[in-house]
C-alpha cells in the first residue's frame, strides 16, 4: 500500500509498539541505504515535509536524516508491506548516508548487476565537463552529440555482426561497448536510464 497522509492510521502501530521499521532504497539505484524506526509522527513529517525523518530511540526524538550534516533522503514514495507492520521508503540520497561517510549503511553489500549499471550511469554523469586528457567519457563529452552518436551507430552495427556469426564473447563485448556508449550519449542529451524506462513501462501496460 502507498502511503499517504490519509492512510497512515492502517499502518499496524499498535502491534509494533507504535514504532515500525523503515528501510531506505535509493529510488535509482536500488540499493538499500539504511534502516530506521518511524512512529506516526516521524512517517507524517516525512510525508509532509518531503525529507526522511525517523524516530530515533536513542535521542527520544524525530530525527531528520541529515539534519545536522546535510546528506538528507528526499522522499520519493514510502510504501508498506503486506501486513502493514514494515516500510519501504524510496529516496534520492544528497551525499552518503552512513554515518561513517559510506554511501549506504552496509559496506560489504552485493551489488546487483542493474545496481552496477545505475552506479555506472552516475558516474558517467560526473565527466560532464571533465578535463577530456582525464578520461575517455569526458574526451566523448569534448567531441559533442554527433561524435558520440556515431559511436553508438558503430557499436550496434558491431554488436549485431557479432550476434550473426554466432561469436558469442565478441557479442557480450561489443553489448558491453554499446550499452556503455548509450549511457554516455543519454547523459550528453540531459536524459537517462530512467526515461528510457519509463517509455518502456508506459509500453508494458
Amino acid at each position: 500500500m502507498i502511503i499517504t497522509t490519509e492512510n497512515i492510521a492502517k499502518i499496524a502501530w499498535t502491534k509494533m509498539d507504535n514504532l515500525v521499521p523503515a528501510i531506505v532504497q535509493d529510488a535509482i539505484t536500488g540499493k538499500v541505504l539504511m534502516q530506521g524506526f518511524m512512529d506516526q509522527s516521524a512517517l507524517s513529517h516525512t510525508l509532509t515535509s518531503g525529507h526522511v525523518t525517523f524516530y530515533s530511540r536513542s535521542k527520544q526524538r524525530l530525527w531528520t536524516k541529515g539534519e545536522t550534516s546535510g546528506n538528507t533522503l528526499n522522499l520519493v514514495q514510502v510504501e508498506s508491506d503486506c501486513d502493514h507492520d514494515s516500510l519501504l521508503v524510496l529516496a534520492h540520497p544528497n551525499g552518503p548516508t552512513c554515518h561513517t561517510g559510506a554511501e549506504a549503511c552496509w559496506f560489504d553489500n552485493s551489488q546487483s548487476d542493474y545496481t552496477f549499471l545505475a552506479d555506472l550511469e552516475k558516474l558517467i554523469a560526473t565527466r560532464k565537463g571533465a578535463d577530456p586528457e582525464s578520461s575517455y567519457t569526458a574526451h566523448l563529452y569534448s567531441r559533442g552529440i554527433k561524435r558520440i552518436a556515431q559511436k553508438v551507430g558503430e557499436e550496434g552495427v558491431e554488436t549485431a555482426l557479432a550476434a550473426t556469426v554466432a561469436d558469442l564473447d565478441e557479442l557480450k563485448n561489443e553489448s558491453a561497448d554499446l550499452l556503455y556508449h548509450l549511457l554516455v550519449l543519454l547523459q550528453a542529451s540531459d536524459l537517462s536510464m530512467k526515461d528510457v524506462v519509463s517509455v518502456l513501462r508506459k509500453r508494458h501496460k
